[in-house]
């Protein structure tokens, strides 16, 4: 197996070669400190991981783990699924600081810090939650947008704020706010989208006065005021016609003011059929645009998303990224920020709606689905070895009486025997083809796969028990309590995340910061 120090591999990251950084430890392993460069790629979820992040077979991939050897065994896997230039951080993550690197807590540490220099370059308008609630007391037309996921903004919002992701905000606003003058609030949950939000804006030369909310729900939460649990976010405004052609005219203002570049259907399929360079295609609209119909190939990264997440889309840097949408506003709006980054980006100048339709495709992994009736009843698991695959916070909160929590990375901590039949179950279909493909490879061969849930298990004549301290906060590497416990009623937490994302900046050394460039002035044709 291949090996390279941590000296060795430091400059390589902000090279011209492509590189992947993985940092193959689980979820809380990763939150808790990794590398600015490095890429969470848990070894639990590896093959599902592969297959949309790494869509090439030559690019360097360097594995990181701590120095337990996950990182071989991830290798090994890896090496079977076709990728040829695969290696080892010396050391791991203890190598890694011995070597006087920094490690960073958090996720998305990139775009969080890019975030945090966009606002200190643009100076970025902005309005505390105290100034935001009295504004609106005096003036109830100003209008406040969640620029989060719906998702995020179901579990809590703002009281009165609309749902439209960053990515939505030039595309839609029109149809959003009555007129120009009427005063527009970017939130988010902490930071960064509210001030990407706000400078999105900036950046069309919106005429509103636009405010990004300092600290987001966390910041109103401290300020001793009340969030919004539960909210169905609205459907988003469809653009008429008229609309439609304003922001195509934003749309190439910007391609021409940033210098843009833009590829062909032809020259990004010539792409895509190469061995040597790494293409991804990403189509920035919304879930429903994309399921109606996309660009062949492509994978759904809402814009908003894929500036505040990048590293759940991207995994290998100095790759190619071509972005597709309707008519290149949300594709061009992103570009900007994506190239901030330090990343090569293209825009597909076809329409992603003349694409086919992926109604009825079938997402890989997820939750399971499957009914009580076809789930093992209870005499036919009397005597085998019933394993949990579920993340750990959800085994805690509800499982088959019985059953052991696995993870995929400590599964040699399970103590198991290779002659015991072993039911497989849990409730994310993504985990237990981890640990059955790790069963396998290990010699088992006397188990049965049964993806379920509370109901699912229930149903089927199980009792179902929580353990709130099984598994315990240690053995929970999956879960990353620094981050989840600000949104948990934990207002120590959230000062303390706050307090973090602010201090990014201050962590970054020479290299680091050589990637993370903003811009703040767009020409206006």
């Amino acid at each position: 197996m291949k090996t390279i120090s941590a000296d060795r591999l430091k400059p390589l990251l902000t090279a011209n070669d492509e590189i992947a950084f993985l940092d193959v430890r689980e979820h809380g392993q990763y939150g808790e400190g990794h590398p600015f460069f490095s890429v969470p790629f848990p070894y639990s979820r590896l093959e599902a991981l592969a297959r949309t992040l790494l869509p090439g077979k030559l690019a360097h991939l360097v594995l990181l783990d701590d120095a337990d050897g996950v990182a071989e065994r991830a290798a090994a896997v890896l090496e079977s699924l076709g990728y040829r230039n695969v290696a080892i951080l010396e050391g791991g993550v203890p190598a890694w600081t011995e070597a006087g690197f920094t490690l960073y807590k958090g996720v998305n540490v990139i775009s969080k810090t890019y975030g945090e220099l966009l606002e200190h370059a643009a100076d970025t308008p902005r309005l505390t939650a105290s100034q935001l609630d009295e504004l609106r007391k005096k003036d109830p037309s100003v209008v406040v947008l969640d620029g989060r996921s719906p998702a995020e903004y179901r579990k809590m919002s703002l009281p009165e704020a609309l749902c439209c992701p960053n990515a939505e905000l030039g595309y839609r606003i029109q149809s959003l706010v009555p007129d120009d003058t009427t005063t527009i609030v970017i939130n988010c949950a902490g930071r960064t989208r509210s001030i990407l939000g706000a400078e999105g804006l900036r950046m069309l030369h919106t005429r509103n006065p636009v405010f990004a909310l300092e600290n987001g729900t966390q910041g109103w939460r401290l300020a001793g005021l009340e969030l919004m649990h539960d909210v169905t976010p609205q459907a988003l405004p469809e653009p008429d016609d008229e609309q439609l052609d304003a922001t195509a005219r934003s749309a190439e203002a910007l391609i021409k003011s940033c210098r843009l570049r833009l590829v062909s259907a032809e020259t990004l399929s010539a792409w895509q059929r190469e061995a040597e360079r790494t293409t991804y295609l990403l189509d920035v609209r919304t879930e429903a645009e994309f399921d109606a119909a996309h660009w062949p190939g492509a994978q759904h990264a809402p814009g908003g998303q894929l500036v505040q997440a990048t590293d759940q889309y991207v995994a290998v840097r100095n790759a190619r990224l071509v972005l597709s949408d309707n008519n290149r506003l949300r594709a061009a709006s992103t570009a900007i920020r994506l190239e901030d980054m330090g990343h090569d980006v293209y825009l597909l100048v076809v329409d992603a709606s003349s694409g086919p339709s992926s109604a009825g495709h079938e997402p890989q992994g997820g939750t399971a689905t499957s009914s009580a009736a076809k789930f093992p009843g209870v005499k036919q698991t009397r005597d085998m070895t019933i394993l949990d695959a579920s993340d750990g916070m959800s085994f805690r909160g509800g499982h088959i009486e019985g059953a052991r929590w696995v993870t995929r990375a400590r599964i040699e901590q399970t103590g198991l025997e290779h002659d015991e039949q072993i039911l497989l179950t849990g409730q994310d279909k993504t985990l237990i083809s981890g640990v059955a493909a790790e069963l396998e490879s290990r010699g088992f061969t006397n188990v049965q796969c049964a993806p379920g849930s509370e109901e699912i298990w229930a149903g089927a004549g199980y009792d179902i028990v929580a353990t709130p301290d099984v598994p315990s906060d240690e053995d929970c590497i999956d879960y990353l309590f620094f981050v989840h416990d600000r949104h948990d009623g934990n207002l120590d937490a959230a000062r303390r995340y706050l307090s973090w994302e602010v201090g990014l900046v201050d962590q970054l050394d020479a290299q680091e910061r050589s990637v993370l460039n903003p811009r703040t002035k767009f020409t206006q044709e």
